[in-house]
């Protein structure tokens, strides 16, 4: 379905957003305008803001930012395909986030992943209590 098919000039830009798949749900996008992460043409929006083609649009994902030209509108979720021709972006945008993605592949492995095992808190432990002894001999 093209935008041309559906006679579609402008649309929430909730809608939008989940229509040209930066969010999984509308609601996610809701609350990422509601954060004030979403500019059209330079101002901060409400959800039921409507967005049309040619609007400029920043949209920032922290700690990627997005400049992005609104091609097309749609109400409706389609294949990344069609939802890629939904907007344009600006090729200083592009290599921004690729500069950041770069970084943050280069930085280490945090050093504790999710919830410790039985053996790394029972190691936890065993390091507190050393250190209150330490601590009460001190005294």
């Amino acid at each position: 379905m093209s935008n041309n098919e559906s006679g579609l000039t402008s649309t929430r830009v909730d809608k939008w957003l989940w229509a040209a798949r930066f969010f999984k749900t509308r609601q996610l996008a809701v609350d990422a305008i509601a954060a004030g992460r979403v500019e059209i043409n330079g101002e901060c929006v409400k959800p039921a803001k409507t967005v049309k083609s040619g609007d400029r649009l920043v949209l920032r994902k922290p700690p990627l930012e997005y400049d992005l030209v609104v091609m097309a509108v749609a109400e409706k979720r389609g294949s990344a395909t069609i939802a890629r021709t939904l907007f344009t972006e600006s090729a200083e945008s592009i290599a921004a986030r690729a500069k950041i993605v770069a970084e943050l592949r280069e930085m280490p492995e945090p050093l504790f992943r999710g919830r410790p095992t039985k053996r790394d808190r029972r190691a936890i432990e065993q390091w507190q209590r050393t250190a209150e002894n330490f601590n009460d001999v001190d005294s």
